[in-house]
C-alpha cells in the first residue's frame, strides 16, 4: 500500500471509532442539546421569550403558531434510570402586540398532549408584524427509555429516550 492509502485507511477507522464512542449521542447542533439556551436573539434570528402573566386588561387567546418543535431529552447517565425532557418551540407571533399566553400539558403513559396559547389585547389594533420567537419548556416528570409521542396543538412529534450507555 502506498503511504496515502495507509493514511486514508487510518483516518477512516479513526472516524468510525470516534462516532461509536460515548459521545456519539451528543448532538453538535445546540438546538438539539438538552439545557442549551440562547439569551436574547439567537444566531438563527429567533428571540428567546418566556410566558409571562399578562398585565391588566382583557385578552383573547388563540392556539400559538409555530414553525418547529424540537424535543430534547437529557442524556441518560449511568446513575439514572430516567431523564428529564425539554422542548424547544420555534415560531412567529403574527402581530406586534401578541404574546405567548399559556402552556398546558397532560401525560398519559407515553403520550404527552400539550397546548401552547398566545394572546392579544381585545381593545387594541395591532400591526401585522412577524416576530420570531424561541421558547424553552420542560415536560413534567421523568422519562424511562422508550418511544414517546408529543402532541402539541395540531402537530405530532415522536421522540425516543435512549437507554443508558455502558462506560467505554
Amino acid at each position: 500500500m502506498r503511504p496515502a492509502q495507509i493514511l486514508l485507511t487510518i483516518l477512516f477507522f479513526v472516524s468510525i471509532i470516534s462516532c461509536s464512542g460515548p459521545n456519539a449521542t451528543v448532538p453538535t447542533d445546540p438546538d438539539m442539546q438538552f439545557g442549551h439556551r440562547y439569551a436574547g436573539v439567537a444566531p438563527d434570528g429567533y428571540d428567546t421569550v418566556t410566558i409571562r402573566v399578562p398585565d391588566e386588561g382583557e385578552f383573547s387567546s388563540f392556539p400559538a403558531t409555530f414553525d418547529y418543535v424540537i424535543v430534547r431529552p437529557d442524556r441518560p447517565q449511568m446513575e439514572k434510570d430516567s431523564v428529564a425532557v425539554e422542548i424547544l418551540v420555534k415560531g412567529s407571533l403574527p402581530e406586534a402586540c401578541m404574546e405567548l399566553h399559556a402552556f398546558d400539558r397532560k401525560r398519559t403513559g407515553n403520550i404527552i398532549t400539550a397546548t401552547l396559547q398566545m394572546r392579544r389585547p381585545r381593545s387594541r389594533i395591532c400591526a401585522a408584524v412577524r416576530r420570531p420567537y424561541r421558547l424553552y419548556l420542560m415536560l413534567d416528570g421523568k422519562f424511562l427509555p422508550g418511544q414517546y409521542t408529543l402532541k402539541l396543538n395540531d402537530r405530532t412529534v415522536p421522540f425516543i429516550v435512549l437507554p443508558r450507555q455502558p462506560p467505554s
